[in-house]
C-alpha cells in the first residue's frame, strides 16, 4: 500500500464519526492503558482491528452510499450505522469477520439512508452526556468510568467494558436516564472482581 493511499485512508477515518480516537494514537493509548482492564496488547489490537476493518470495507466498496462505524473492544467488533440493504449489512459483516483477531461481530447496521450531520451531532452529544453521567456513580469502590466505552448511533447507546456485574448494572441504569437515549445495548464482558 502506498503512502498516498494510507494517508487517504487516514483522512477518511478522521472524517468518520466516532473514529477520532484512532488518529490520536500514542498519547491517548498510553493514558488509556493506565486505567483499562484490557491488556496493552489488546488495546493496540482493537485499534488495529478498527483500522483494518475500515480499509477492507473501503476496498470492498461497502462504504459507498453507506455510513458504517466500526468499534472494537476486547476484539469484539460492533458494526453500527446505516446501509442501503440487508445484503449490504451481511456483506459488511462477512468482510469484518475476516479481519485477523476478531472474536465476534455484533452487526447493528440499520437498513436506512445515511444519517444526517444533525443526527450524528446529536449522537455525539448523547455519548458525551452518557460518559459524563458515569462520573456520578456512587457506592462502587474503585469504579473507574474510563473503563466504559460508549458508542451512540441513532439514539441507541452501546456500552462496552470489562466490568463486574454490579458495575454493569450501575452503568446501565445511569446511562438509561440520560436525555435522548432511546435504548441501551450492553456489550459488557463480566469479570468476578475489580482489577
Amino acid at each position: 500500500m502506498s503512502l498516498k493511499t494510507l494517508l487517504a485512508i487516514l483522512a477518511l477515518i478522521i472524517s468518520l464519526s466516532g473514529c477520532a480516537e484512532l488518529v490520536v494514537g500514542g498519547a491517548a493509548t498510553g493514558m488509556q492503558m493506565v486505567h483499562d482492564r484490557r491488556t496493552s496488547g489488546t488495546i493496540i489490537e482493537d485499534q488495529a482491528i478498527e483500522l483494518k476493518a475500515y480499509v477492507r470495507l473501503r476496498e470492498a466498496g461497502l462504504n459507498q452510499n453507506a455510513h458504517i462505524n466500526v468499534t472494537s473492544y476486547n476484539t469484539v467488533v460492533l458494526l453500527s450505522g446505516e446501509v442501503p440493504s440487508q445484503a449490504h449489512a451481511q456483506r459488511a459483516e462477512a468482510v469484518v469477520r475476516q479481519v485477523e483477531k476478531v472474536r465476534q461481530v455484533v452487526n447493528e447496521l440499520a437498513v436506512a439512508g445515511a444519517s444526517s450531520l444533525a443526527s450524528r451531532t446529536s449522537d455525539a452529544w448523547i455519548t458525551t452526556k452518557a460518559k459524563s453521567s458515569l462520573l456520578r456513580i456512587d457506592g462502587l469502590p474503585d469504579f473507574d468510568p474510563t473503563r466504559v466505552k460508549v458508542v451512540t448511533e441513532r439514539g441507541i447507546v452501546y456500552l462496552f467494558g470489562l466490568l463486574t456485574p454490579r458495575e454493569a448494572e450501575a452503568v446501565t441504569s445511569t446511562v438509561r436516564r440520560v436525555g435522548g437515549v432511546q435504548k441501551v445495548v450492553r456489550l459488557f464482558e463480566y469479570i468476578d472482581r475489580p482489577t
